[in-house]
């Protein structure tokens, strides 16, 4: 009988310690730090920032030395001393920018992004850095009267960019054929061949690839067609994004971003 008493009473004492344990890892699931779901916390884990970026002159690429540079890899270097993390750039396919991005492939897009509502809805993007535009480019020599001369010509865009935005939202080039590229560069191949009458690209590349000197001395920029600002974007709801606009609020006292602009030939965000 003593027992069988006893053997009740274990069977209880097990019963309680199994109860206390899944209570104990319940308290702990709910009672787990803030940090644990915080993107800043991610990657001083990892210790190192994945910036996403593409040959992007003058933002991000290699120069004639073969070494790897650009404003944005400079001030990207610069923002993750501050941070305390190894920059690590990853070339991406800008098509996909935003997939690889939320599937932790990269943690950061910083290569001259524009800033629009589209992207903000989706990402979370620093305040403006560096101001630009979209421009409208053609091979020397060739007849430019606006964007209706372009109306049933051949016209190329980075896809997915900002230059694809500026022909959907113009009328003329709307009736345009529209020819997508992988990369902005592949657009000015384009049009030194000839397979391409014009190209919509970003102003700071137009102005640092074309041009006496270059290996485009014959494409000019004939049109302004959008001003806009870049930023860096990183995860929905990513704690990254404020650090870092405390570090640009910095570099702008100290004057980094406004000697970085001089030094690529760009202007600095208002």
């Amino acid at each position: 009988m003593r027992k069988l008493r006893m053997k009740k009473l274990m069977s209880l004492l097990l019963a309680l310690t199994m109860v206390l344990a899944f209570a104990a890892c319940g308290t702990e699931e709910t009672n787990k730090s803030p940090d644990e779901g915080s993107d800043l916390s991610y990657v001083k884990g990892n210790g190192k920032l994945i910036i996403g970026y593409t040959n992007y002159e003058p933002m991000n690429y290699t120069d004639e030395n073969g070494v790897f540079t650009g404003f944005d890899t400079e001030l990207a270097t610069l923002t993750c001393e501050k941070l305390g993390l190894k920059p690590e750039f990853v070339e991406i396919n800008w098509k996909t920018k935003e997939v690889e991005l939320n599937a932790k492939s990269i943690d950061c897009i910083w290569n001259g992004l524009t800033i629009d509502d589209e992207r903000k809805a989706a990402m979370e993007i620093t305040k403006p850095y560096i101001k630009n535009a979209q421009v409208v480019l053609i091979k020397e020599g060739t007849t430019y009267n606006g964007t209706e001369s372009l109306i049933g010509k051949t016209v190329v865009a980075e896809q997915g960019s900002a230059g694809e935005n500026t022909i959907n939202a113009d009328d003329n080039l709307k009736q345009a054929s529209f020819v997508p590229k992988t990369l902005q560069t592949d657009c000015l191949m384009e049009l030194k061949s000839g397979t391409a009458d014009a190209a919509v690209l970003d102003l700071t590349l137009a102005k640092s690839m074309t041009g006496e000197g270059t290996n485009y001395e014959d494409i000019i920029i004939v049109d302004y067609l959008a001003e806009e600002d870049y930023g860096v974007a990183f995860r929905k709801g990513s704690d990254i994004c404020a650090e870092v606009n405390k570090i640009f609020d910095e570099f702008v006292s100290d004057g980094t971003i406004a000697a970085l602009a001089e030094k690529y030939g760009l202007e600095q965000a208002e």
